[in-house]
């Protein structure tokens, strides 16, 4: 606007100024100028007040700026604030980083192949996700966080969607978790439904994501989540489901497994096949419609068939007795560890072996049931009280003798009572002792005497303090012993031990290892292993006492042993025949047809010590005692010990201690030091080991243990029984494998009238060998160079004369046979003073022109047999 301009105010100023003032000159103005000034000042006034609203907004708009930035301020110190007080109390990311829940440990056969058994509190395989097929991780990601590979934790939208979503009421809460989120939530917090837990899952997630690569976060999440039926981590559920490795698995299969994770007690295949291909179809749309996959494949995928591999949850395992050694041998070696899992532990059990032990024992086991009618519906029996009073003490495998007090049909169980407990027998299903799945009602009638164990000892305190439970309802078929209570505690879990039980193991001989293992009739997890169990040898073990004996040149097969009890120091048993023994025995024939009297004559010359520390070398392990019982195998060893000690009598005399376990790998993959292996001791020339084996063939050939022979093959062994029929055995051996079979009660009752080793447990051994050998060429020792037959005459031992017609073969250790100079017939003394125990003096040895001790006798403690007349008098050979 130009300077000299005057503006509109200072005009109507000068105006104003100028304008007349007396009322004439008023009355002569025009009649416009009231409109004209009252129009400018609605203008002004329009003016006037926008100035006064755009100052009042700009007012406003700076005050609301100060706010918003005051608010912000406040927020941002408020999250922070947030974020330092749960921080305080926030896990720490690092366990993420050295990840490792708990896994599955498995017990391999010797192949590496078959699993026996698995060890877990979570059956749990971890995968390296690199190692998974994409389509395995796409399907996860469809069906879970399609946009896990942008977002940084959190899904804002998704979060806003949930929350809009609960505002409104809807029936079923929504979330809005991340696989970062579950990886939190799983891995480091609760699943608990709290504000807290929420702002730590949010502060985690987002500290993850910044930690971590997005593939370890997924590795993570396949690893952990849960997928029904106990199986934790996709490699576990893949196995169960499908039979297969997760990096095996199709697209159809990856998808099916995806869906499971959202509901596995609904989606789960195995729960509803319908709603588990229904989800499926869900997951491959998403696949689709991300691009995770394409038409064709998902096409593909659509038209498999959802094909679930067998249900194993109630599969007998089959070797629970070598799963239960792993397990204690792993702990031992890692401590706590252990139960971590993850462990792969590779064992001797050949598969094939160790099932028809399994069968073999049941087999033989099945026999003695029947010739002593133990099988349903049982004899009714007297009605006796049970064989103590009071509630037992609860003990784990032990037998006790209840009463059946009722049955409930519908249930399937057989109430018995034991004293003050009340327990119940699950009679559902075909058993051992009821083949034909009879009711409770038919199996026992009230008031039989059953023999019982506690399934679980813990719970039998609970279950002892009313002697009435355990009686029927009212109107049962027939009345209880004592009437019901009005209120009854859970009874206790019982099963029924009517029949005994066995063990067999059985070792290859070249190599030492265990290849079959059965510690009892059942074969259940965390079940007695007896091959462990210490039970009288019986005659099994004058093995030894000869082996010594041909070992120190002081015996040969045709010595001359006293049968007459009257011939023996201070200690006297019965033959089994119990026959006083008018005429020796050839240490052949006493061997072969178990001649107590003989065996305790030959300790008793040989020195009780000198041959205990002989079996000792052995690998008999078990405590023994240096008196002359122990020749009847008065002290109790183990199943497995006799095993490994015939084991080498079929390796030429060396002994190995045996192994179950050859190699323990890692969660890491490296494998745990087991220690050094044992180094073979040579024990017996192969001469001598020669000698024994021909003499313990007679056993087979002759003796006590002919049912053998219908093995055709080369085999060798010693039945035993211990006094009562008490424990009966045989303990055998081809070229390849040796075996020992172990029969009788946990509590040591026993077996009952003609219930020797060689009808209890041989047919165990049969059947066993035959199936182990099936296919396998025959062998027989080979005779060593160092031997020589002659012939002898069967009644003296001495060498025959020249066209004697009853002369016999004979065979002998280089210059040990009677033309050599040993005196072949006892003279009825022993040359050393022994003491009441039979132990002879160090150095002095009957019947030998130079003593030749080859084992060292240690100083020992003379200590009786265990038991008062326990095997020491064994009248079953």
């Amino acid at each position: 606007m130009p300077a000299d301009r005057p503006s509109e105010e200072q005009n109507g100023s000068d105006a104003r100024k100028s304008a007349p003032s007396t009322p004439n000159e008023v009355k002569s103005a025009p009649s416009t100028p009231n409109e004209t000034k009252d129009t400018s000042d609605d203008e002004r006034e329009k003016r006037r007040a926008a100035r006064r609203r755009k100052r009042t907004i700009q007012r406003w708009v700076r005050r609301a700026g100060i706010t918003i930035v005051l608010l912000a301020a406040a927020a941002m110190l408020g999250v922070a604030l947030t974020i330092r007080h749960y921080e305080a109390d926030l896990p720490s990311t690092e366990e993420l980083k050295s990840y490792r829940p708990p896994q599955v440990t498995r017990v391999m056969a010797r192949d590496g192949q078959l699993v026996l058994g698995e060890l877990f509190v979570e059956r749990r395989t971890i995968v390296d996700v690199e190692a998974m097929p994409d389509r395995v991780r796409y399907a996860v990601l469809a069906a879970e966080d399609a946009s896990f590979y942008e977002h940084k934790g959190l899904d804002y939208p998704g979060m806003l969607r949930a929350l809009y979503k609960n505002l409104r009421g809807a029936s079923a809460r929504q979330g809005a978790s991340t696989i970062t989120q579950q990886v939190v939530k799983n891995v480091l917090l609760t699943s608990e439904r709290t504000f807290d837990r929420k702002m730590k899952e949010v502060i985690l997630a987002r500290r993850i994501e910044q930690e971590l690569t997005k593939n370890e976060i997924l590795g993570l999440y396949l690893n952990h989540i849960y997928f029904g039926h106990g199986r934790y981590g996709i490699e576990e559920a893949c196995r169960y489901y499908f039979g297969k490795s997760i990096r095996d698995a199709t697209l159809a299969q990856a998808a099916l497994l995806a869906g499971i994770v959202k509901g596995p007690s609904i989606y789960s295949p195995r729960v509803s096949l319908e709603r588990a291909k229904k989800r499926r179809e869900y997951v491959l749309g998403q696949m689709l419609a991300k691009g995770f996959a394409s038409a064709e494949e998902v096409e593909r995928a659509r038209a498999e068939e959802v094909n679930l591999a067998p249900a194993q949850e109630e599969m007998r395992e089959l070797a629970p007795e070598v799963v239960e050694e792993a397990k204690r041998t792993l702990r031992a070696l890692v401590g706590p560890d252990a139960d971590r899992g993850g462990y792969t532990i590779t064992t001797t059990i050949d598969p094939t072996m160790q099932s028809k032990a399994r069968g073999a024992v049941r087999t033989s086991l099945d026999g003695y049931l029947k010739r002593h009618n133990m099988l349903a519906p049982l004899a009714p029996g007297k009605r006796e009280p049970p064989a103590f009073e009071g509630a037992p003490k609860p003990s784990g495998h032990r037998v006790y003798a209840g009463v059946v007090t009722g049955h409930d049909d519908t249930k399937g169980l057989l109430f018995v009572r034991i004293g003050a407990l009340a327990g119940a027998v699950d009679l559902r299903g075909k058993s051992r002792y009821n083949p034909k799945d009879l009711l409770p009602s038919q199996f026992a009638k009230v008031g039989k005497v059953v023999r019982v164990s506690l399934v679980d000892p813990k719970e039998a305190a609970a279950s002892a303090a009313d002697p009435r439970q355990g009686a029927p309802e009212p109107g049962t078929e027939e009345p209880a012993l004592e009437p019901a209570p009005k209120e009854k505690a859970q009874p206790a879990g019982l099963r029924l031990e009517l029949g005994p039980q066995s063990a067999l193991v059985a070792i290859d001989v070249a190599s030492r290892e265990i290849v079959a293992l059965v510690g009892g009739y059942e074969g259940v997890r965390g079940g007695l292993d007896r091959t462990l169990s210490r039970r009288q040898p019986g005659s099994t073990f004058k093995a030894f006492v000869y082996a010594y004996g041909i070992h120190t040149r002081k015996f040969t097969p045709a010595t001359l042993l006293e049968t007459n009890p009257a011939a023996l120091k201070g200690y006297q048993p019965n033959n089994y025949d119990e026959s006083e023994g008018k005429t020796p025995a050839r240490l052949r024939e006493a061997l072969a047809h178990s001649v107590n009297v003989a065996a305790v004559w030959s300790i008793q010359e040989l020195g009780a010590a000198h041959v205990m520390a002989f079996a000792q070398d052995l690998g008999i392990e078990s405590k023994l005692g240096a008196d002359l019982s122990l020749a009847l195998g008065a002290y109790e060893v183990t199943p497995r010990e006799m095993a490994a000690a015939y084991a080498a009598f079929a390796a030429g005399g060396e002994y190995k201690k045996p192994r179950l376990i050859t190699r323990i790998t890692g969660p890491n993959g490296v494998d745990i030091p087991l220690g050094s292996e044992p180094e073979p001791k040579r024990m017996l020339t192969e001469d001598e080991a020669f000698l024994v084996n021909s003499l313990l063939r007679t056993v087979v050939e002759r003796g006590t243990a002919t049912r053998a022979k219908a093995l055709d093959r080369w085999v060798a062994g010693k039945t035993g029984t211990s006094n009562q029929s008490k424990d009966a055995w045989f303990v055998g051996y081809s070229m390849d494998i040796a075996c020992a079979v172990w029969t009788g009660f946990d509590d040591a009752a026993p077996l009952g009238a003609g219930e020797t080793g060689a009808v209890a447990s041989l047919p165990a051994f049969v059947d066993f060998m035959r199936e182990a050998h099936a296919g396998k060429p025959k062998r027989a020792p080979t005779e060593p160079a160092g031997l020589e037959h002659k012939r002898i005459d069967p009644e003296t031992g001495l060498l025959a004369y020249e066209g004697q017609e009853n002369a016999i073969d004979e065979v002998f250790l280089r210059d040990t046979a009677p033309d050599a100079g040993v005196d072949a017939a006892p003279d009825g003394e022993a040359d050393a003073e022994t003491d009441e125990a039979g132990a002879t003096d160090e150095g002095a040895e009957a019947g030998a022109e130079e003593p030749l001790p080859v084992i060292p006798v240690p100083t020992l403690k003379h200590e009786g047999p265990p038991g008062e007349g326990e095997g020491d008098h064994a009248k079953e050979p």
